[in-house]
């Protein structure tokens, strides 16, 4: 593992790289914004899948808690050689400087944004400490409805649209807008605003610039919003080249499950346990198992809402029935608000079910999920399991290799001349140390491994043997002589590692696998020659002895009658005449045949057609 580690972050394996993520959507005074709480999801798990060490994503701050969350950032940035500052909501230009507003800022008059909203110099000095890169991505380049509603105390104060142009003071700082000082971004019509999507398709590409990611970023979000809106970028950086992501090197071990970065997400987000954690997941992984899992875990949240929504409407009537008693109210009346208790008794029962079978639902689910994970890991040991079987068998078999060329090498004189060389060359190999006996069951044993004998391994160089090795060169290609076991055929039979001959099966039985089962027919049929199931066919009448003895009679007279002239099998003649023979037909002698005479006259041919 820490091997892996190293080989991803390359030469910066020693940063440690920090990020703080705000996603501020639900704001208490001004409409909802639809997309700031996924875009902090789906840019949380953009730096996650980066390597970032300590990402901390939060959602709908308060003005204190927003403060809070950067007091607590500034601590993990001082030793920190990369911090990222991520943020996702309403923002705002007053007098030139930049402002980003929490969700319960109320915003009457121009004078309450000092109080109510954080400076974006804050954000600055809170990442000052980092040492290589200071980067802030800011998607607050909204319409702010707050500047429309505020009251000005001075009429000289400007309140600008979007956010205003700020160049950094500290070197190595880049600040990213959504849009261009002056302008504004927009939301999108899907889950995730342009420029955020944009970001997630760049920013995590190994070995790309920041520069130019955020320049691959402005081409895709004109192009998505028609030219109207254009990302820009403030600050400056050095020669090099500054990755968000260190390029990947050539791999040289085993590479990382992908499933495993979804499992970590599909993990955090069931420690949040909250219906935003669960849609901002389906927002980054929208198919597949773990998505399935995730909509299980929604359907369990909206399933504890109902409930609950069912419990308060219970507890409303209950108290409007005890209102009704307690004011003397009319039998009517009372039994109404009984009824209506009733009902809201048995919604709230049938909510409570309905929650539990969620919850089973999602348990079940659960399982599936760590009995897959299981699975995947068991099959993974299986195979590197195989693939060192594998390598032992191969490192045996060139070991054995070269231990016979020593053996030659040994047994090989030393050449004195040319000439002897020559003959030294064309000598046969040293002969083999093994017995004939053990050398013939070795091939044996081979050749039942690669399904070319059927007998058994006895030692005995016999004609099966033979007809085995017969077999194995013509499915090999190989021309070993049969009448002998050579170590040449153990070398070849043993470089084969699965079935080389086909599998025969004898009349009666069929292929199943590696072996030979009998054929069984139902009630009624029976095996015929292609071993195929026919229906067996009614038997005809036995011949009586008098008819045999009529029918020999007949062959008698038949043989003993001479044979007439015919002309060599193309002409067939009889009592009536010669005439051709028709197309179809054959001559035969009326020796080979066992029924009665099919010609007339007597004679001792007969024309037999198909």
């Amino acid at each position: 593992m820490i091997f892996s580690i190293w080989l991803a972050c390359g030469p910066a394996h020693a940063e440690k790289r920090v990020a703080l993520v705000i996603g501020n959507s639900a704001y208490k005074n001004v409409p909802k914004l639809a997309n700031p709480v996924s875009d902090g999801g789906l840019i949380g798990g953009v730096l996650k899948k980066a390597g970032f060490d300590t990402i901390d994503v939060r959602q709908d701050l308060s003005a204190s808690e927003m403060r809070k969350a950067l007091r607590e950032f500034g601590n993990k940035t001082r030793d920190a050689d990369v911090a990222v500052v991520y943020y996702a909501g309403h923002g705002m230009e007053v007098d030139g400087a930049n402002y980003l507003i929490p969700t319960d800022a109320t915003l009457e008059t121009d004078t309450d944004v000092y109080d109510e909203a954080l400076p974006l110099d804050r954000v600055l000095v809170t990442i000052e400490t980092a040492k290589q890169l200071r980067l802030v991505i800011l998607d607050a380049c909204r319409d702010n409805p707050f500047a429309k509603s505020m009251k000005r105390t001075v009429a000289s104060r400007a309140i600008g649209r979007g956010l205003a142009k700020i160049e950094p003071t500290s070197p190595n700082t880049m600040i990213a807008f959504a849009a261009k000082a002056g302008s504004t971004a927009s939301d999108g019509d899907s889950r995730n605003s342009p420029f955020a999507t944009a970001l997630a398709d760049h920013l995590p590409k190994p070995g790309l610039d920041l520069r130019k990611a955020f320049g691959f970023v402005r081409d895709d979000v004109l192009k998505s919003t028609g030219y109207k809106q254009e990302p820009y970028v403030y600050g400056s950086l050095g020669g090099d080249d500054v990755p968000l992501v260190a390029a990947k090197p050539a791999a040289t071990g085993p590479q990382a499950n992908p499933q495993d970065a979804i499992r970590r997400d599909y993990e955090l987000a069931l420690q949040l346990g909250t219906r935003d954690g669960w849609e901002a997941f389906l927002g980054q992984y929208p198919d597949g198992f773990y998505a399935n899992l995730a909509k299980g875990q929604l359907n369990k949240i909206a399933a504890e809402e109902t409930r609950a929504t069912a419990e308060q409407k219970a507890r409303a009537a209950e108290q409007e029935k005890a209102r009704l008693i307690a004011e003397r109210a009319q039998k009517a009346e009372q039994e109404k608000a009984a009824a209506a208790a009733r009902a809201a008794e048995e919604a709230r029962i049938a909510a409570e079910k309905q929650k539990q079978i969620e919850q089973a639902r999602a348990d079940a689910a659960e399982q599936q999920r760590k009995a897959a994970e299981a699975a995947a890991a068991k099959a993974l040991a299986e195979k590197q399991a195989a693939e060192k079987a594998k390598a032992e068998l191969a490192a045996k078999q060139a070991a054995e290799l070269a231990a016979r060329q020593t053996a030659e090498k040994a047994d090989r004189g030393v050449a004195a001349d040319a000439e002897t060389q020559k003959v030294a060359a064309l000598s046969p190999a040293p002969a083999s140390t093994l017995s004939g006996t053990d050398l013939a069951k070795s091939v044996q044993l081979e050749l039942r491994r690669v399904g070319c004998l059927t007998s058994a391994a006895d030692g005995e160089w016999n004609a099966a043997s033979q007809r085995s090795l017969t077999q194995f060169n013509k499915y090999a290609g190989t021309k070993f002589d049969v009448k002998l076991a050579s170590l040449d055929a153990l070398d070849a039979l043993k470089a084969k590692q699965g079935r080389v001959c086909p599998l025969v099966c004898d009349r009666g039985f069929r292929a199943d696998g590696d072996k030979c089962v009998k054929i069984t027919c139902r009630a009624g049929y029976r095996v015929n020659e292609d071993n195929e199931c026919e229906k067996i066919e009614d038997k005809k009448p036995v011949a009586t002895r008098d008819d045999s003895r009529q029918r020999d009679d007949e062959r008698k007279k038949v043989e003993s009658a001479p044979s007439k002239p015919q002309s060599g099998g193309q002409i067939y003649c009889n009592s009536a005449g010669c005439r051709p023979v028709r197309p179809g037909c054959r001559i035969e002698a009326w020796g080979n045949r066992t029924a009665g005479a099919l010609g007339g006259g007597g004679s001792s041919t007969v024309e037999v057609c198909n």
